[in-house]
């Protein structure tokens, strides 16, 4: 088994950062340290553990430029868009601090003669942390700031694509005064990940990555009685209806299909728009993706960088090819983007006619820059469609009517709904997924619930 790993830069395919995996007496100094200091850490006040966040997401503030440009060498960010993700990871750090000392407090009951009855949420002790790459920042937040607030320890191990985040998370953390084994990373290969959720002393595994991966932690996982937390893949539909904003709307879903190059697992990757509003809409669409600067993410006139991985862009190449085959039209010639020949990694944007749900490239998630539009006749075909899938994460719906809006929201399958947005993360919002989109939740205050226990307190002040 190899003792290291590289990353390589999708920009230009060179090894832009090497790092040691680390080693099982490394784990096992990880596991100790978080052993012997989350005891204290579950006895300071919230408060207390409040002001250490804030000051976290400070340190996070003042690096933001470092960050970005290693964000965008990592996995291939445009860099006008890079320091978005830092400045998203501190707006859900603030909002978590903000709602914590709320949510954590005791629950009290109603009076009872002779009796103090009340529910404290007391921490579950070490929580293990796998974040993915795509949004390596946002992603490891949504987990790591309310264990930290809830009074947990926390192991992050992050993906190998982007093993400097986890790296910059211990500085910020270090620069606030975080007690020391608090929080810890480690670069871990898939057997070695195995090994800690294996591990008694933790207590609590938060991953995100594929349905693939979120099954095998389950299965690891089930081997104890721990709880697990999966934010898995999506295929997140958007319906446009006849009374939309029309320009809002192509602008909008157009961001929300091709920012980050589409590695997002609520990008929007599926359209329906109402066949009356079917071909302005399509021919509107396909002249905004044209506009697309694609290129090397470091210049600031690129909107559109290279797939992190030349693996992902084979696999949507292979979709995109095999919906042609099976009908499908696509909007944009190649010529618009000679980038596109860079590598294979410098995928263009596209965009498809004629789909249909036979086609895995409407049902199967793509995570990259292509979408496919369909007609449909009203909103009960709609909700139909939206429906037909095995992902639940996101949906949206565009219209003037908030009516509408919610009454249709109701027959969706998904775990948040969105009217006139797509792709955004509200911090006082939960952030969970139904079917193979996972299980769980993080964020808002019921995004505190996995991550503490309930403990009851019945106490006979008089007998």
């Amino acid at each position: 088994m190899s003792t290291s790993f590289n990353v390589i830069s999708p920009i230009d395919n060179h090894v832009y950062v090497e790092r040691s995996f680390h080693d099982h007496k490394s784990i096992e100094n990880a596991l100790q340290l978080a052993g012997k200091t989350r005891i204290t850490w579950a006895q300071t006040p919230v408060r207390e553990r409040i002001e250490i966040i804030r000051k976290f997401a400070a340190a996070l503030e003042s690096k933001s430029g470092a960050i970005s440009e290693e964000l965008s060498w990592q996995m291939g960010r445009p860099i006008v868009y890079a320091p978005s993700e830092v400045s998203g990871a501190i707006e859900r750090t603030l909002g978590m601090t903000a709602l914590a000392e709320e949510a954590l407090a005791p629950i009290e009951l109603t009076e009872k003669q002779n009796f103090t009855r009340y529910i404290k949420r007391e921490p579950l002790g070490l929580v293990f942390v796998v974040p993915a790459w795509n949004y390596p920042w946002l992603i490891a937040v949504n987990s790591i700031v309310p264990a930290l607030l809830a009074g947990n320890a926390v192991i992050l191990r992050h993906s190998t694509q982007t093993p400097l985040v986890a790296e910059r998370f211990a500085e910020a953390f270090d620069a606030a005064g975080l007690p020391c084994g608090l929080f810890q990373y480690l670069h871990l290969g898939h057997a070695d990940t195995a090994q800690v959720i294996r591990d008694s002393r933790v207590q609590f595994v938060a991953f995100t990555g594929s349905v693939k991966g979120g099954y095998e932690i389950q299965k690891i996982a089930s081997e104890r009685f721990i709880g697990v937390g999966l934010e898995l893949g999506g295929k997140d539909p958007a319906y446009v209806c006849e009374n939309a904003p029309f320009d809002f709307s192509v602008e909008n879903l157009a961001d929300g299909a091709f920012f980050n190059s589409g590695q997002s697992c609520c990008g929007i990757e599926r359209i329906y728009v109402h066949e009356n509003l079917f071909s302005e809409f399509v021919e509107a669409f396909t002249a905004l993706t044209k506009k697309y600067r694609l290129g090397n993410p470091l210049k600031k006139e690129t909107t559109l960088g290279p797939m992190a991985k030349s693996s992902g862009a084979l696999f949507l190449a292979q979709q995109v090819q095999e919906a042609v085959q099976a009908g499908a039209q696509t909007l944009i010639d190649g010529a618009h983007f000679p980038e596109s020949g860079l590598s294979v990694n410098y995928f263009a944007p596209q965009v498809l006619i004629d789909v249909d749900h036979s086609m895995s490239l409407m049902r199967e998630e793509s995570f990259g820059p292509a979408v496919g539009i369909m007609s449909v006749k009203n909103d009960a075909e709609a909700v139909r469609l939206m429906n037909d899938s095995p992902y639940g994460l996101t949906a949206s719906i565009w219209t003037v009517d908030d009516k509408k809006a919610a009454a249709i929201g109701d027959q969706v399958d998904t775990g948040t709904w969105f009217m006139n947005r797509c792709d955004y993360l509200d911090p006082q919002l939960a952030w969970t997924g139904v079917k193979d989109s996972g299980r769980g939740c993080t964020l808002s205050r019921v995004g505190f619930e996995q991550l503490t226990r309930p403990k009851s307190y019945h106490l006979r002040v008089k007998i």
